[in-house]
This record gives C-alpha cells, sequence and structure tokens, in this order.
C-alpha cells in the first residue's frame, strides 16, 4: 500500500468519526434551541397538545440535520488538521514529499460526498417534514402562513404583450376550503374595460371536462357605460375558465417546504400573476436550493487550510473559529439574497455570489498556507 493511500484511510478515519459527532452534537444543539422553547409558548398559549408537539419537534429534526452538515463539515477539519498541524505531522507530511494540497484532498473529497447527501435530503425528507409542521400548526394555531394564505385570497391574471402587461382577470375568494373557494369575486377585463363581474357562493374545479363548477352564481355583463348592465343569476354554474387558481391555493407551501421541482412547479404557476415580489422570492429561493450544498465544500476548504495555518488551535479554538466564520458567511448570504428578493441583483448571483466569494477566499487562504508550511 503506498504512502498516499496509507495517508488517506489515515485522515478519511479522524474526519469521519469527528463529523458524526459533531452533526449529532450541532443537530441537537440546533433543535433545541430553535424549537423547544417555541413549542413550550405555544403549548401553553394556544393549547397546543403534546403529543402534537411532540410530533412537531421530530419533524424539525431533518431540517437542522440539513443545516448541520456544513457546519459539521466545517468544525471537523477545523479539529482534525488543527491538531496535524499542532503535532507537526503536516511537516512530517512534507518532509516525505507529500504536498499540503494532498493532504487536504481526503477533506474535499469527504465534503463532496456530504454535499450530494445534503442536496439529497433537501429535496426528499426536509420538505417533507416542514410541510408536516406547516400542516400540524394551522390545525391548532390561529395565525400561520399557511392558514393565512387561504384567506382573503387575491390574484391578479395578467396577458403580456411586448414590455407592457394588461390585465385580464381579477379574482377575489373570502377563503379556500382546500376544495372549494368561499364568496368568490371574478372581475374581467377586454382592452382595459371591465367587462364582467361575476360572484359566486362557493367554486370548485372539475379536472374533467376541466370546468369551474359554481354555486349560486350572479353574473353582470357591463357596457360601455358602466351603469348599464345585465345581470343574469343562476343556482348552479359551469365556466371554462384556468385551473391556475386552484393549483397556486392548493400547491401554496413555503419554500422551505418545496423540493426544487415543486419550486420550479409553483413559479410557472405565478409567473402571471404581477406578483413580481413572490416570484423574485422564489426565483431566489431556487437558486440557493442548488447552491446551498456547495457550501459543504467551501467549509471544507477554509476549515482545512485554516487548521493547517494555526499551530496552535485546540478544540475550543476551533470552535471558536467554526462559530465566527459560518457566522460571517450566513449572514453574507442573507444579505446578498435579500437584495436578490429586492429586485437589486440578479437572483442567480444573489445565490451563487456567497459561494464564488467563498471559494476565492478558499483558495488564497489555501496558497497562503502551503507557502507558510
Amino acid at each position: 500500500m503506498s504512502i498516499i493511500s496509507q495517508l488517506n484511510r489515515y485522515i478519511y478515519r479522524q474526519l469521519i468519526i469527528l463529523f458524526l459527532f459533531a452533526v449529532c452534537l450541532l443537530s441537537a444543539v440546533g433543535v433545541a434551541i430553535g424549537t423547544l422553547s417555541e413549542l413550550a409558548y405555544q403549548i401553553d398559549n394556544y393549547d397546543l397538545p403534546l403529543k402534537v408537539a411532540v410530533k412537531i419537534f421530530i419533524y424539525k429534526i431533518p431540517e437542522y440535520v440539513a443545516y448541520g452538515l456544513p457546519i459539521a463539515t466545517l468544525l471537523t477539519t477545523l479539529i482534525v488538521y488543527g491538531r496535524l498541524s499542532r503535532e507537526s505531522e503536516i511537516i512530517a507530511f512534507k518532509s516525505v514529499g507529500i504536498s499540503l494540497y494532498k493532504v487536504i484532498l481526503p477533506a474535499i473529497y469527504l465534503s463532496v460526498m456530504i454535499a450530494l447527501v445534503t442536496f439529497m435530503s433537501n429535496q426528499i425528507i426536509v420538505p417533507q417534514a416542514n410541510f408536516r409542521v406547516n400542516n400540524l400548526r394551522s390545525l391548532y394555531l390561529p395565525e400561520t402562513e399557511l392558514s393565512l394564505h387561504k384567506k382573503d385570497i387575491f390574484y391578479p391574471e395578467y396577458e403580456f404583450e411586448a414590455d407592457s402587461k394588461k390585465i385580464k382577470r381579477l379574482y377575489y375568494a373570502k377563503r379556500f376550503n382546500g376544495k372549494k373557494f368561499i364568496n368568490l369575486v371574478i372581475l374581467s377585463w377586454d382592452k382595459d374595460s371591465l367587462q364582467q363581474i361575476i360572484t359566486a357562493q362557493n367554486a370548485s374545479w372539475k379536472p374533467q371536462p376541466k370546468l369551474w363548477m359554481m354555486e349560486q352564481v350572479t353574473i353582470d355583463n357591463l357596457s360601455n357605460d358602466i351603469l348599464t348592465t345585465a345581470r343574469k343569476s343562476f343556482n348552479n354554474y359551469q365556466i371554462a375558465l384556468p385551473a391556475t387558481l386552484f393549483l397556486v391555493a392548493k400547491q401554496y407551501r413555503d419554500p422551505s417546504a418545496m423540493s426544487l421541482f415543486e419550486a420550479k412547479n409553483y413559479l410557472q404557476l405565478i409567473k402571471n400573476s404581477g406578483d413580481a415580489k413572490k416570484i423574485r422570492l422564489f426565483k431566489v429561493r431556487i437558486q440557493q436550493k442548488l447552491a446551498f450544498p456547495f457550501i459543504c465544500l467551501i467549509f471544507a476548504l477554509i476549515g482545512a487550510t485554516v487548521g493547517t495555518t494555526f499551530n496552535n488551535l485546540n478544540r475550543g479554538k476551533s470552535f471558536g473559529f467554526c462559530v465566527g466564520i459560518s457566522f460571517g458567511y450566513y449572514l453574507l448570504g442573507f444579505m446578498i439574497g435579500s437584495l436578490g428578493i429586492a429586485g437589486l441583483i440578479n437572483p442567480i448571483i444573489a445565490a451563487w455570489l456567497p459561494n464564488v466569494i467563498g471559494l476565492i477566499y478558499g483558495f488564497w487562504l489555501l496558497k497562503l498556507a502551503n507557502c507558510s508550511v
């Protein structure tokens, strides 16, 4: 077995053992701090059943594990490579012709695997768990984002022509019960002129034959003179309108409760809604879902190079570095992401710029570390 193979096995063993411990520790601390106090408040003030609170606590664990994977990668590489440097093993490796780049490669390879696990968990496990949390909370809490989204529903539908947009329909419903819109009003325009007003006690969507089924309907057809109207009333009425509003109401979730595929589908649904802020939000979140796993690679690079640079980097200092680097990186990501949501920069730039900055910083540190060893 070559020296490089022995070296890789030696470093992998230390990295994997410490990484698993760090993931468990950080996830436990995160879910305890981020969830327990909130659940205690909801149990006390909203009579949230203890059984439901336990379910919510369990469903929140995958999210904190996913957040903990990159930070655990950083902490692990800081501690392992800090120990190698402190005990002069880095110097010993270099004395037998092993460069610092080869010493760091095991951390990079491991981080790629962690990034893949992070991506898959964020697409399969975390969205479903968060969706169940939101559903459970909406049953007991008076106002959650999910329940508020199903009340006072307002949806404009636009036609886009060249560089301009014109409103085509405006929908309003008092609430959506999961199957029907209650107290629905539809305003329809033609050539910038209001042509029709439809009010219905409730409305549902029938996939076959692709019609809106309305009850207790009043239709006002307006002439050019808005004071002149032709009113008709129906106990039951069918009309061919797009199913978009039903799909938007049914499929809405917080972006954190959507997979990449679900978020892209929802973005397609709202692209003609004219809600520029929500459209930008989903564009940024979609790109962030793609960019987030790469943090593992960047943190491994930064952690390994910082660890090899400081000869006196013990576990306490490693933890301090980990907190500082993680806080700075996530703060940078939040600030740049906010610029994308505000429409000041492109959503792709908003999501990926922190990664680019982190990667450049990591390679710069690696160059300095290689020169100093």
